[in-house]
């Protein structure tokens, strides 16, 4: 990779650093015109150094938030076609962020039966599904056009995203992602020595669990925000532990927020550092919760996250009981999780391979 230029529709900072050989960037107040300077000195150095490099066109999304530079940022690359899977995780380890999607376009019938084809990559790995990826890629795929739905093909499956757009309101996006899946319920010694936390720090009155809607998390309920805000993890021993007991990360929970409109306070903590807005941890949340009575079936209510990175994130849950269709009586199990939130576009530009 050699050269990127990008430009974002918010902000007011103008600048330049090195990426590979130069990355330019343009930050721009929506409504005024970029520095004339800085474009000339990029096209400039697009000709001496591009000639005959593929341009993959990319934009930013900050999702779980309707202000720009809050939130979860997402690289989204919207034809991903020709890339390698080495090329795709380098791509992704450049951009640094949580993750990065790339979109795979085919035919018009097979996106409408099987839906767009997303592929997501952290800095270190390929998943078969993240949220907030799969919530910022389908608002950068419906762009302006006012769809209703937009079906998402991940590796773990077909994934809709529904949108809501009520008169002077930001557009809200709602996925339903997979039935959840319950592991183990955990020890909270075993946990405790695994985390470097005190037994005594959580929540006797909730089990720590495990639960999966495409990616499995351990949430753990911690028994207040001090707490939780004051959250240090030994991720290598938890990492160990995760691995010989099911989980992928992490997902901590507390019911003490700083928002009283919200139902939890969470933190997500893992090998890239710390993730504003974790949307697949929260859909095993709103699993939680429905099966331990946090929230009611079918209730909608607010995890807050990344308040500590001042990244804050809003992210709206939902899950529901199965109900026997023969007699209209409820049973155990949690279906229909949903996840939603706004996003907004805060980048756009090309990458040069």
């Amino acid at each position: 990779m050699h050269v990127a230029s990008i430009e974002a529709p918010t902000g007011g900072v103008k600048r330049r650093g090195p990426a590979s050989i130069l990355l330019a960037y343009l930050f721009c107040i929506a409504g005024e015109s970029p520095a004339s300077f800085l474009w000339g000195g990029i096209h400039s150095v697009r000709g001496t150094f591009m000639s005959g490099m593929r341009r993959r066109a990319m934009a930013q999304w900050d999702v779980f938030s309707s202000r720009a530079l809050e939130g979860n940022s997402l690289a989204v690359f919207f034809d991903g076609r020709g890339l390698s899977d080495a090329e795709m995780q380098s791509i992704a380890k450049e951009m640094n962020l949580s993750e990065t999607t790339f979109v795979f376009p085919r035919e018009a019938e097979t996106e409408r039966e099987r839906g767009v084809r997303v592929r997501i990559f952290t800095v270190q790995e390929e998943l078969p599904f993240a949220g907030h990826p799969t919530l910022g890629t389908a608002f950068a795929l419906r762009a302006d056009s006012g769809a209703k739905q937009i079906a998402l093909e991940l590796n773990v499956g077909k994934v809709p995203v529904h949108f809501e757009d009520a008169p002077g309101d930001p557009a809200f996006g709602e996925m339903t992602q997979i039935d959840p899946v319950f592991g183990m319920q955990h020890d909270r010694e075993a946990v405790a020595r695994a985390t470097g936390l005190r037994v005594e720090d959580f929540d006797s009155a909730r089990p720590i669990e495990t639960v999966s809607t495409g990616l499995a998390y351990t949430i753990a309920p911690l028994k207040s925000l001090t707490l939780i805000q004051n959250l240090r993890v030994d991720l290598n021993r938890a990492t160990e532990y995760l691995e010989k007991t099911g989980g992928k990360f992490l997902y901590f929970v507390a019911r003490e927020t700083v928002d009283p409109a919200a139902r939890l306070h969470a933190r997500m903590l893992f090998y890239n550092g710390e993730d504003p807005a974790t949307g697949s941890a929260a859909g095993c949340t709103a699993a939680w919760m429905v099966a331990h009575g946090v929230a009611e079936p079918d209730e909608r209510v607010l995890i807050e996250q990344g308040i500590e990175m001042k990244r804050p994130s809003r992210i709206f849950v939902r899950a529901a009981f199965q109900v026997n269709p023969q007699n209209g009586h409820r049973d155990n199990r949690v279906v229909n999780v949903r996840v939603g939130g706004n996003a907004i576009e805060v980048m756009r530009g090309e990458v040069f391979l």
